[in-house]
């Protein structure tokens, strides 16, 4: 599904490696942590599969084919089969939640009948149905990032990205969020989570690549977080 292939990334500005010689592949249907500590190079891959980034050097594959070749209204097809998930929810204030879900629904060319169904489904899916016409104010932060999940998977993308999506929540809400990332996972979808949190690996014992100043340095399966 995703294929790295001696990709270095260097900041020009700064003259920094964010990511040297890394090769990795990650199959379809495949649950993978990335950890490392800030600044070892987990965000810069991400944003590399979601081609927000070009490479210095090396090429990214997605489904076979390569990131460098698309250009235009290509690179928002492939936008579109990458479901992405913050730290931060970054829900649209003066939409409601079915509205932010809407707004998804109407980028992605999803005919208008059936956005009801659709977003109804997916919020009874993070469990949050009961919330839909409430704004992102007059939630908790556990429940508008289950919003900002919805709105990752509600276009039902192959590969589903997350960063950090724990990182500002307390310990029963980040249990409550892996469970749905399972629950995705289970369903057939390629995830990809960085994070710092050792519970939430151990919790969920999948593959773990760890990445340390921009490079590889273990990939295993087992859930184990020595970093």
């Amino acid at each position: 599904m995703i294929h790295f292939h001696r990709v270095s990334v260097e900041y020009p500005r700064t003259k920094t490696m964010a990511l040297y010689n890394v090769n990795m592949a990650v199959k379809k249907g495949e649950f993978v942590f990335l950890v490392g500590h800030s600044g070892a190079g987990k965000s810069t891959l991400l944003s590399l599969v979601l081609k927000r980034l070009e490479p210095t050097s090396g090429a990214v594959y997605v489904a076979g084919q390569s990131l460098a070749s698309l250009r235009g209204r290509r690179v928002a097809l492939h936008r579109r089969n990458v479901g992405m998930v913050f730290q931060d929810h970054r829900l649209l204030d003066d939409l409601t939640v079915e509205e932010n879900l809407a707004f998804v629904l109407r980028v992605l060319g999803v005919e208008r009948s059936a956005w009801k169904k659709r977003i109804i489904r997916v919020l009874r899916t993070v469990g949050i149905a009961h919330k839909r016409r409430a704004y992102p104010y007059q939630l908790s932060v556990g429940e508008a990032q289950r919003v900002a999940i919805a709105r990752a998977i509600i276009g039902r993308p192959p590969v589903v990205l997350a960063d950090e999506p724990t990182g500002n929540l307390d310990p029963e809400n980040a249990v409550q969020v892996l469970e749905i990332f399972k629950a995705i996972h289970a369903a057939g979808t390629t995830v990809i989570i960085a994070t710092h949190s050792r519970e939430l690996v151990e919790a969920y014992p999948q593959r773990v690549v760890v990445l340390r100043a921009g490079q590889v340095v273990r990939d295993e399966k087992g859930g184990h977080y020595t970093l």
